[in-house]
């Protein structure tokens, strides 16, 4: 079973967290418990993960914040627990994050985290897809941001489908992804050119102060790109056969 001392920085992480955090670290630790407990009894967090959150999670998702603007607003798509949303509204506060995620059991851990940590001001939670928040008629309006995050969800290809009518024209994806990066990007780069995005370019956040560094893939979108028209059914006669043309 966790527990919070699970959730206790290790001495040797130290000088990333402070460096990464600064005055919000003891903010940071406070999440980094909640992961531990709550997002470990409620399975959002696998229990072999907790002794790593801060280097795995924490401190990986906090390097980000460096490819991020001043003030932006923010979109983190397929949220789960918070990473890497909730961990770029401690490390930067001017930041406006929502939290795109669609079960309800994640949602109801974001909205309370949300709250224990204090966060509302410049946090909301939105329970729905990546379509379904691009779309007008959600509650809160058609979303969208200087910057869309996302962590573990999906190839770049349909990644790319879900998050840039989510980004503003001129605004980016920021896909945190593994090894694997260089190949998505060689695989993928013409599908994401077709759905408006610029040359996909990889980066390595945290170079200097965490070990390995944080892999980005970071794509522009250059073009917005209207979905297909559906096609119209063909006319039926009263005697339920198709009309000639």
């Amino acid at each position: 079973m966790s527990s919070p001392a699970d959730a206790v920085l290790p001495a040797e992480l130290a000088p990333a967290a402070a460096t990464l955090f600064r005055d919000r670290l003891d903010l940071a630790a406070a999440y980094a418990e909640l992961l531990a407990t709550d997002g470990v009894i409620r399975g959002l967090i696998g229990p072999r993960e907790a002794p790593r959150i801060w280097d795995r999670h924490l401190l990986n998702c906090a390097a980000v914040a460096e490819r991020i603007p001043e003030g932006a607003s923010v979109i983190d798509v397929g949220s789960g627990a918070g990473l890497p949303g909730v961990v770029l509204a401690i490390a930067r506060p001017d930041l406006e994050v929502t939290l795109v995620e669609p079960l309800a059991r994640r949602t109801s851990f974001l909205v309370e985290t949300v709250q224990r940590l204090g966060l509302a001001r410049t946090v909301r939670v939105f329970r729905g897809r990546a379509d379904e928040a691009a779309a007008s008629g959600t509650g809160l309006g058609p979303l969208s941001a200087d910057v869309v995050t996302a962590r573990a969800v999906a190839p770049l290809d349909r990644l790319a489908g879900w998050c840039l009518p989510l980004a503003t024209p001129g605004g980016r994806l920021l896909a945190l992804k593994g090894s694997s990066a260089a190949d998505e990007i060689a695989e993928h780069a013409a599908a994401v050119a077709r759905l408006g995005g610029g040359e996909p370019e990889l980066h390595h956040c945290g170079v200097g102060v965490i070990d390995p560094p944080t892999t980005v893939v970071e794509v522009v979108r250059e073009r917005v790109v209207r979905p297909p028209a559906a096609k119209k059914a063909p006319k039926r006669s009263r005697g339920g056969r198709k009309r000639s043309g």
